[in-house]
């Protein structure tokens, strides 16, 4: 049944769809760990400090449901790492002398120090010392920001390979490895994935605690999780939008065809406008039903409004990324990152004003924005990834001679084997994660033994029990 069902497709764009498919479900679950281990070491922090039970109930609250999400995201990147052999051996083959050692230092580095923590952050709570707790909960968020690190790394070279030679048999060899790592464009990447982590944890954390506030405007618990969230809105939504020009310069730079796929340039001239809308049409070369800014995209991308912006026509057809998808997939997530600063300002002025826990507009508002770092973050990487193409090595390596020469009907099998597996075991972890959130902070029970005052009183009594 399968042979017959994929006899007539094309075997790269299986693999290319097969790809995107897992990327796109993986990238969610780091977008998440990222930013929640990072919260949970500044709720553990904040109690140790405090000694407020808040905290601490939203500790345990949350430690729940990152173990899930990370058990997800570890999951579904043992199958991004399983595709590169599979899919793509040729890539492998040529690219593996550079991206394997990035890899490897990733699991060197950051998975064995997740992995040697993890254990104690989520059993040992009442097994160990509160600095020791505090400590591991701390090495597992450097731990997911160092993962990212080498990550952002390897793709990063993908898009602006550097500090490489070629050698006798075909394959990229490092001659020198800070000229790798540190590519050009890795700064900028890294710095908007891991400020994107925190801005879609942000969000999921403030819709949490805004469907709670819509239900009992009185819950601790809900408020202070709402409170931190629409903090981190304030201040970080705002700083991304400065990472994102700069990373839109960046890339302007070193993959201009890129930037005029994003912004809808098929010609290139002075006083560029900016299409905030339209239909590209890469038949006729124009923007059908434009509604444009004139002069715009020049101020932005060259920061003078008579610079001349370089369009699709600088390049050869065969080089062109596939414009509609790629204008699309960058309007939806500026067009996110703008309501996250929206919001964020919104949540500043209600606080100000006093009314944080009773503007239920704001709540409902944040509610529905919940999702949105994920959307925003899928967004981000179809412009990254597919803005990038036909070149899976830019202006190196092309996407169709990368493949792996197997035929359609297995690469056809293993994707309907993926998107099967895929919705029932991380659905049913994303109904586990959904429930839990659902479930009420405040009512998180904390153990007797948890509690300091609690605690102490239970050891002097077996101190006298000893004696």
């Amino acid at each position: 049944m399968i042979e017959s069902l994929f006899s007539d497709a094309d075997a790269l764009l299986l693999a290319r769809i097969q790809f995107a498919f897992t990327v796109a479900f993986h990238i969610i679950f780091p977008a998440f760990t990222i930013g929640i281990a990072s919260y949970l070491a500044v709720l553990e922090g904040l109690f140790l400090k405090t000694r407020n039970p808040v905290y601490q109930k939203l500790f345990r609250f949350w430690l729940k449901i990152f173990a899930v999400a990370f058990g997800m995201g570890v999951v579904s990147g043992i199958v991004m790492s399983y595709q590169f052999g599979t899919n793509w051996a040729v890539f492998s083959d040529k690219a593996g002398p550079v991206i394997g050692p990035l890899m490897g230092y990733e699991v060197l580095t950051a998975f064995f120090l997740e992995a040697g923590f993890l254990g104690v952050m989520l059993f040992g709570m009442n097994r160990v010392g509160e600095r020791l707790h505090y400590f591991a909960t701390l090495m597992v968020a450097i731990g997911t920001a160092i993962s990212a690190f080498w990550i952002l790394s390897v793709n990063s070279w993908m898009q602006t390979p550097a500090g490489f030679a070629m050698n006798d048999v075909g394959q990229y060899v490092v001659e020198d490895w800070l000229a790798v790592i540190f590519n050009p464009s890795f700064p900028y990447r890294l710095a908007h994935m891991l400020l994107a982590a925190y801005l879609t944890t942000a969000f999921v954390v403030g819709g949490v605690g805004a469907w709670h506030l819509l239900r009992d405007r009185s819950n601790a618990a809900a408020r202070k999780m709402f409170s931190m969230a629409m903090w981190m809105a304030l201040l970080v939504a705002p700083l991304q939008v400065f990472v994102g020009d700069l990373h839109g310069l960046n890339t302007q730079e070193h993959q201009p065809a890129k930037v005029a796929a994003m912004e809808g340039h098929f010609q290139s001239e002075a006083r560029a406008p900016l299409y905030l809308f339209g239909l590209p049409n890469e038949e006729t070369a124009e923007v059908d039903y434009a509604l444009k800014i004139p002069g715009l995209a020049s101020v932005i991308l060259k920061h003078d409004i008579n610079a001349e912006v370089t369009g699709l026509d600088a390049f050869p057809r065969d080089e062109w990324p596939p414009v509609t998808i790629v204008f699309w997939a960058f309007r939806i997530m500026v067009g996110l990152g703008l309501l996250m600063v929206v919001i964020g300002l919104w949540a500043g002025i209600q606080r100000a004003r006093g009314k944080l826990y009773q503007t239920s507009w704001l709540h409902k508002s944040a509610l529905l924005m919940a999702p949105s770092g994920f959307v925003a973050v899928i967004a981000g990487w179809i412009v990254t990834e597919v803005g990038r193409q036909p070149w899976v090595i830019y202006g190196l390596l092309r996407t169709r001679d990368a493949a792996s020469p197997i035929a359609a009907e297995g690469v056809g099998g293993s994707l309907l084997a993926f998107i099967v597996v895929y919705f029932l075991v991380f659905g049913a972890g994303t109904v586990y994660i959904l429930r839990k959130m659902a479930s009420d902070p405040e009512q998180v029970h904390i153990p007797d033994y948890a509690k300091p005052k609690a605690a102490g009183m239970a050891a002097e009594r077996l101190m006298h029990e000893e004696d």
